[in-house]
């Protein structure tokens, strides 16, 4: 069983995995205003794995093509998770909310076209500049 929470410890979680889940860095706009970092870093779990208790504020952000539902602390408002309506039952945790998230491997990295120029790829790490074909980047993550 994976543990995680929130920075205040009011939200906390459970992903019924065995091992720490595959994590990815994400380097479009929108992940490094959300952020306020350089990049965001995730994993994609079965939703039906994570149980998350404590006081969860939900917030919709809707485009012309997707619902994205944001998971924020109810106290501290740090942001644990979120769904994404073009991926049903996909929850993406927010790598920094793992308990152990130093022993994470960073799998993959997508949007790199966006990324800081500071911010360097290792050639052995797969990288795509926009939105990665879906079976690469299971494959990326998954290896």
């Amino acid at each position: 069983m994976i543990e995680g929470g929130c920075r205040c410890g009011a939200v906390r979680y459970t992903i019924a995995l065995d091992a720490l889940p595959p994590v990815y860095a994400c380097h479009c706009h929108i992940c490094q205003r959300v952020s306020g970092s350089a990049f965001s870093v995730q994993a994609l779990v079965g939703e039906e794995l994570l149980t998350v208790t404590g006081p969860i504020i939900v917030r919709e952000i809707v485009t012309e093509d997707r619902t994205s539902s944001q998971r924020f602390c109810g106290e501290c408002l740090a942001r644990v998770y979120n769904t994404n309506s073009r991926r049903p039952s996909i929850a993406v945790v927010r790598a920094g909310t793992i308990d152990r998230s130093e022993e994470l491997s960073c799998m993959a990295h997508i949007f790199t076209a966006y990324r800081q120029g500071w911010v360097e790829i290792p050639d052995t790490v797969p990288s795509w500049p926009e939105v990665p074909p879906l079976a690469e980047f299971v494959a990326a993550l998954n290896r």
